[in-house]
């Protein structure tokens, strides 16, 4: 019998395609309609079991990837969403053992792309294979919503639905292929900030409630349709606390893109620019318009494109 000794998992980042909030709860959190989309931007987690305990406790992290100045602002310590995903697993099946967590990064950090997350997802699904624990993907899926409202949504991948606080999933349909540009941003936001702007500025937050027009546009493979049903209620929120987002958004909406909004809780700002059933040379033209802009602008310290949907935690 082979015993693995290191394990990676590929893991996406997402973009929310509609994120409706709704007005605080007694716990801290928020109802929440989310649908969430995985695109190709992605962090691949590495566990190797360690040949000794680490200083640190169970995990010893590390950090690498192509997110320059943004790889400062991963926690190499027991805060980390990834260690604790690996100590909640090790405490709950009695299994683990002393393990390095190498993450190669490309996801933003603190972009509102969920890239902590991802990483605590990976890591749950590389550590559950490294021990042998062999969980049903339920069991893991309820380990990922104790960690955070978007670790499960990393597991899964694809387009989905999320309400609660976003760990209660629902798969969406959806028949085509969608292409992104993502503005990153040299600045970071922090989500419970963003959270605490919002419940600011919007003291009588209405329930949530899913759109049917962003389903339908979905469901059909319309960019043009999807353009203008992306929404986010922490949009608002976001450009107050960092005003230069507006011009990004307004600079990829000038260059030609289907949609835009802030990602999540920000910075990191989206535009669509196709998909469907659209010839590709248009999709292809459309993207280089809005790249050139963005890049042009002076407002974003990368330019990424990617596209959706994709799976979610993957082992290579």
């Amino acid at each position: 019998m082979t015993v693995n000794t290191t394990v990676t998992v590929r893991v996406p980042a997402k973009v929310n395609l509609q994120l409706a909030v709704g007005p605080g709860r007694e716990d801290g959190f928020h109802d929440l309609v989310n649908v969430f989309h995985a695109v190709s931007l992605f962090d691949e987690v590495t566990v190797t079991t360690a040949p000794s305990r680490p200083e640190t406790g169970l995990t010893e992290l590390t950090v690498g990837g192509g997110l320059g100045s943004h790889l400062s602002r991963v926690p190499l310590d027991g805060t980390n969403l990834t260690a604790r995903a690996a100590t909640l697993l090790a405490e709950r099946t009695g299994r683990g053992h002393p393990v390095t967590i190498h993450m190669d990064k490309h996801i933003p950090v603190a972009g509102g792309m969920a890239g902590g997350s991802a990483d605590a997802a990976a890591a749950l699904v590389a550590c559950d294979r490294l021990w042998g624990c062999d969980l049903p993907r339920r069991t893991l899926l309820d380990y990922a919503a104790e960690l955070g409202s978007d670790v499960p949504f990393a597991l899964v991948g694809a387009t989905a639905v999320g309400r609660g606080r976003g760990e209660i999933l629902e798969p969406m349909a959806g028949s085509g292929r969608f292409h992104w540009v993502f503005a990153l941003s040299p600045h970071g936001l922090s989500t419970a900030k963003v959270f605490a702007e919002y419940d600011r500025l919007r003291p009588d937050a209405p329930e949530p409630r899913a759109d049917a027009a962003l389903a339908a546009a979905l469901a059909a493979a319309d960019p043009v349709a999807l353009g203008r049903a992306l929404s986010n209620d922490l949009q608002g929120a976001a450009l107050s606390l960092l005003p230069e987002l507006e011009r990004t958004l307004e600079t990829g909406t000038e260059a030609g893109a289907l949609g835009a909004l802030v990602s999540g809780s920000g910075p990191t700002c989206a535009f669509l620019v196709g998909g469907g059933a659209e010839e590709r040379s248009v999709v292809d033209r459309r993207e280089a318009e809005v790249v050139a802009a963005l890049e042009a602008s002076g407002l974003c310290e990368r330019v990424v494109t990617a596209y959706g949907d994709v799976p979610g935690a993957t082992v290579l």
